[in-house]
């Protein structure tokens, strides 16, 4: 997006939203690797994507978040209890994989290099869950 293109308050908070539910799912992960499992290679991939997972609009973001009244802002039943580290690896992997789709579908609206950025983060995460969920079964 250029400076002169305006998205409404309603996109800028599905960006937001999606934007921190990928950056959050991927740390998750990011973190268990790191400290669980020592592994710096995957840590080290999970960080670097995290890091590819920005824009430059996080001012306008900002003046758009409304979290106090997002009407799903409850937890589900489902979201309050995980079995163990694998269910809690599967949740952030699918987290930050349907936010990864989400930004990569709202920004084909304002920018194609943007979107494809998204794109890119997904897949790579598609590959990463592989390799990690499977590690652990």
């Amino acid at each position: 997006m250029t400076s002169s293109q305006k998205l409404s308050p309603e996109i800028y908070r599905v960006i937001d939203a999606n934007l921190n539910r990928l950056k959050e799912g991927i740390r998750v992960v990011e973190d268990i690797m790191r400290y669980r499992d020592n592994n710096k290679q995957l840590s080290l991939q999970l960080k670097s994507l995290r890091h590819k997972a920005r824009i430059n609009e996080t001012k306008a973001l900002l003046q758009n978040r409304d979290s106090i009244n997002d009407v799903l802002r409850s937890s589900t039943k489902s979201e309050q209890k995980r079995s163990d580290i694998l269910s809690i690896l599967t949740a952030n992997f699918k987290r930050a994989e349907e936010s990864a789709r989400v930004l990569e579908e709202i920004f084909k609206l304002e920018d194609i290099k943007q979107s494809e950025n998204f794109k890119t983060i997904r897949y790579e995460l598609y590959n990463l869950e592989k390799e990690i969920i499977l590690s652990e079964q």
